[in-house]
């Protein structure tokens, strides 16, 4: 396999077409670097250490290695149209591997929202069908355990309002689209449990985001309140939002023990897929013993 790789790879032909030419010209100022080096002793030790004159010939030898290095780089690099196909060739492996990740997140996310509303809302609205069916039967002949039926029913719908209002904000949080992002993330502070510092600088008041850049940053931002309210044992976090002409950029940092790991199949790894469907970076430093700090930047045009 990788002998196969190698093969193909057209960086394997530039270097073999520089070590046949090296063969040819290595040799060539090899000997022409000896003929000055022996040249420089004669004439530049007599010229320099008798006469005090600068030295004339030695300098050559960094000419020649200029040469060597010039005629090699000619060899070696790509040519403008390959160095565009490779750049290309990456960009579209790369885009390959987001747009993976990306729909693994988004069949995780439909996933859950299906065991959300399966176990949750459905199971609670089939309860309260049942009950109401038993209040209308118990109607005539029990007025008092029909009303009774009634008042569970009225309950487990608040119930199930409830359970459905959550599952819509996993989706995509009314609060956003009300508050906006700062004002989002600061709710998002204020019911984290975390004694939590949310500065922002240039997001609130500007030009908002588009809608996809400011439901990841939300969730992003939630995501790692999340993770450093149970895994940290910190009481205090700290949220920074930066605007910046291309881009936003979010940094969540605790005060906690760290040891942050994104193979467990925690909740950085769908953070991580999500901000790379929208072309940004994830970047966790979270050493034992902390703190643990995620720099978070999404390409924006405000």
């Amino acid at each position: 396999m990788r002998v196969r790789t190698a093969v193909k790879d057209p960086g394997t032909y530039r270097d073999l077409r520089w070590l046949a030419a090296h063969l040819l010209y290595g040799w060539l100022l090899a000997y022409a670097s000896l003929i000055v080096w022996i040249f420089g002793i004669l004439v530049d030790g007599v010229w320099c250490w008798v006469l005090g004159h600068r030295a004339v010939v030695l300098p050559l030898l960094g000419r020649l290695a200029d040469l060597d290095a010039a005629w090699s780089r000619s060899l070696l690099d790509l040519s403008p149209d390959a160095r565009r196909s490779a750049e290309l060739a990456d960009r579209v492996e790369e885009l390959t591997a987001t747009r993976a990740g990306a729909m693994a997140a988004h069949g995780a996310e439909l996933r859950r929202i299906e065991r959300d509303l399966h176990d949750g809302t459905q199971a609670r609205l089939v309860a309260l069908s049942m009950r109401v069916g038993l209040a209308r039967r118990a109607y005539d002949n029990s007025p008092d355990t029909a009303r009774k039926l009634l008042d569970d029913a009225q309950d487990q719908v608040e119930e199930a309002l409830t359970e459905l209002r959550h599952v819509v904000r996993g989706i995509h949080p009314p609060i956003l689209t009300d508050r906006g992002l700062v004002g989002a993330v600061r709710a998002l502070a204020a019911g984290s449990g975390l004694e939590v510092e949310v500065t922002d600088d240039g997001v609130e008041g500007g030009a908002r985001a588009p809608a996809a850049v400011e439901a990841a940053a939300y969730f992003s931002v939630a995501e790692a309140l999340t993770n450093a309210a149970k895994h940290s044992g910190s009481r205090r976090a700290r949220v920074e939002l930066l605007r910046t002409p291309g881009s936003l950029r979010i940094s969540v940092c605790d005060e906690g023990c760290g040891g942050a790991d994104e193979s467990g199949g925690s909740g950085l790894l769908g953070m991580r897929r999500r901000i790379a469907a929208l072309d940004g970076i994830v970047q966790v430093s979270s050493p034992v013993g902390g703190p643990t700090a995620i720099e978070v930047e999404l390409p924006c045009v405000w």
